[in-house]
């Protein structure tokens, strides 16, 4: 069951947790940045499941660059999201030492995006995990290797993330020239450096995807910057393995990322909101 909450301006829809064990997900939906909704099976099978499972998820029904907005609106969407989510944690029966964020592709760029928004900032209720599924982090990403490339050969059906279409996703989504992008807008070209208080990270990954390279640079760097980052993926998938109720790699991704969630614990407490 979802709920809708007016307080929240017709931004989010809740799942809460049927039988709630406290942690939280602010969850974001893929789409390249110009389509997709809360309504497709990766936002509400999403929430559906996770909460069947403990959790309560707040699926963000953010602004989208095919409705003419450009970076950093839907960004900032995802963070008044977390934002309302962290201030109305005992309404929602959550705690708010244990809420994550996370999306899946688009989304799951938009979540690491507001994440180093707000560690910049200080929010003062930081991610206790990001959650990164199938995610795009980079608008210029490396060649596959040979394994990778010779399965996107063999499944021309799943190989429509080449240079210039990912190029294109992201000019459209900033409104500029990528050699210009934040860091925000781009998450895989951060630096060690800039990565050193970003939260635990779980990974997963369609295996037949060429954006999961710009997923694996991104939780190398996390690991070089001595962060704790857990990367795998579904075998046998295509990007957006989420999207599809009958592919068992989904139900499989959803379970991992339920026990992921069930499993964090709580922090000091946070105060600011």
């Amino acid at each position: 069951m979802a709920d809708h909450y007016p307080a929240a301006d017709g931004l989010v829809r809740v799942y809460p947790a049927r039988a709630p064990h406290g942690a939280g997900l602010v969850w974001a939906h893929g789409g390249g940045f110009v389509g997709g909704s809360i309504d497709m099976p990766e936002a509400d099978r999403v929430g559906r499941e996770l909460a069947a499972a403990g959790t309560t998820v707040v699926s963000v029904d953010y602004r989208l660059a095919g409705e003419g907005c450009r970076y950093p609106a839907p960004s900032d969407d995802v963070i008044t999201a977390w934002t309302w989510v962290a201030g109305n944690a005992d309404r929602l029966r959550l705690d708010r030492t244990r809420l994550a964020i996370g999306g899946g592709s688009a989304g799951a760029n938009l979540a690491a995006g507001a994440t180093l928004r707000m560690i910049e900032s200080g929010h003062p209720v930081p991610p206790a995990l990001v959650v990164l599924a199938y995610p795009t982090l980079l608008a210029v990403q490396p060649a596959p290797d040979a394994a990778l490339r010779a399965a996107l050969d063999a499944d021309p059906a799943a190989d429509h993330f080449g240079p210039d279409a990912v190029r294109r996703m992201y000019e459209d989504f900033l409104g500029a020239p990528v050699d210009d992008a934040p860091l925000a807008a781009v998450p895989g070209r951060a630096e060690p450096a800039d990565l050193a208080d970003f939260p635990p990270t779980l990974m997963i990954n369609s295996e037949v995807d060429e954006l999961r390279v710009s997923g694996e640079v991104f939780a190398a760097t996390l690991a070089a910057a001595g962060r704790d980052v857990e990367v795998t993926f579904e075998p046998g998938t295509t990007h957006g393995h989420l999207n599809d109720p009958l592919d068992p790699a989904a139900s499989h991704s959803l379970a991992v990322i339920a026990a992921r969630l069930r499993s964090l614990s709580p922090r000091a407490e946070v105060s600011g909101l």
